[in-house]
């Protein structure tokens, strides 16, 4: 199996170099030659464009920052797209964007499939990651060795389509969460508690969260550096609120996130790092938010182990693929 990786940024390089430590062929492109180069000297083979890449490989992934990138380069490759080609979508994108995009490879032959992820830049290093799968079952059952090489829980989420709107739900939830830690965080330092103390509280209550025990400690640690950007959290959460706004539900929360990113990024700038929109806070009260003992960057301690499928039960701790 030939498979081709195009966008070796954040997220991306962390997922084609799981591709790689596991010896499958990897072909890769970016618009970034060092990043290109990296994966070269490391073994990898290099294409000169997107339609290179897709004649010389079965399956080809693309991780690329917004849905106007993907379509480019989807376009791009649609000339050597047949009955032998796979597309994986890993991007953050808009539903019924992959599923016109998905036509497109459909009727040259090939066959689409979204598969987003979840769980942080440092657990796409270790292949630890989440991965939403939406297409058919047959489909899903094709690329589900692949799947579970680039991470550890797969969740075939139904047909196309279904697996960006769940993910940019979780990207929504994550949002709600990094907001509320920074308001907690600046209103603990406030009141004169211990940053260290106030952490720990929050890690072992009920208030905690997996955005907590993770960009908390970067925010802390003064770096902010979780390998996410303001523009991106305005995507995400723009794609949550179109879906609400199609449903006709009349969310409340969703647009104050969306105004709160939007005077971010008209101060910092859009490609400010997401976890710095507690300077807003910190702007507002004098106070700097920091303290000793957190790390710089998240780095994913849990060893690389076979990813699986997770089959929804209803249970708290969904059963195994049998």
């Amino acid at each position: 199996m030939q498979v081709g990786f195009i966008g070796l940024g954040n997220v991306g390089g962390k997922l084609a170099g799981s591709v790689l430590r596991n010896g499958i062929d990897l072909t890769v492109f970016d618009i970034d030659a060092g990043s290109m180069a990296s994966f070269v000297a490391r073994g990898a083979k290099a294409a000169r464009d997107p339609a290179d890449l897709m004649r010389g490989c079965d399956i080809v992934i693309t991780c690329l920052p917004s849905p106007a990138a993907s379509a480019a380069v989807v376009e791009a490759m649609l000339p050597e797209i047949d009955e032998t080609k796979i597309w994986l979508e890993m991007s953050t994108t808009d539903a019924t964007e992959i599923k016109r995009l998905a036509a497109l490879v459909a009727e040259r032959g090939g066959v689409a499939v979204e598969c987003p992820v979840s769980g942080g830049c440092h657990r796409a290093d270790t292949a630890n990651i989440s991965i939403f799968a939406g297409c058919d079952r047959a489909t899903f059952e094709r690329v589900l060795p692949l799947l579970t090489t680039l991470g550890r829980r797969v969740l075939h989420t139904g047909e196309l389509g279904t697996a960006s709107v769940l993910k940019v739900m979780t990207n929504y939830l994550a949002t709600a969460n990094l907001l509320t830690c920074c308001e907690a965080l600046v209103t603990m330092k406030a009141a004169g508690m211990d940053m260290n103390t106030a952490y720990e509280a929050m890690k072992i209550s009920s208030g905690t969260s997996f955005v907590h025990e993770t960009e908390s400690q970067i925010i802390l640690n003064g770096s902010r550096d979780i390998s996410f950007t303001m523009d991106l959290v305005k995507k995400d959460v723009g794609l949550f609120q179109s879906l609400a706004e199609q449903a006709g539900v009349p969310l409340e929360i969703s647009p104050l996130l969306l105004s709160i990113f939007e005077d971010g990024i008209a101060r910092y700038g859009d490609r400010e790092l997401s976890p710095n929109i507690i300077r807003r806070l910190e702007d507002a009260t004098g106070l700097q938010i920091s303290a000793p003992g957190f790390p710089a960057e998240m780095v994913d301690d849990e060893p690389e182990e076979p990813g699986y499928e997770v089959i929804p039960t209803g249970l708290s701790k969904p059963l195994l693929a049998t």
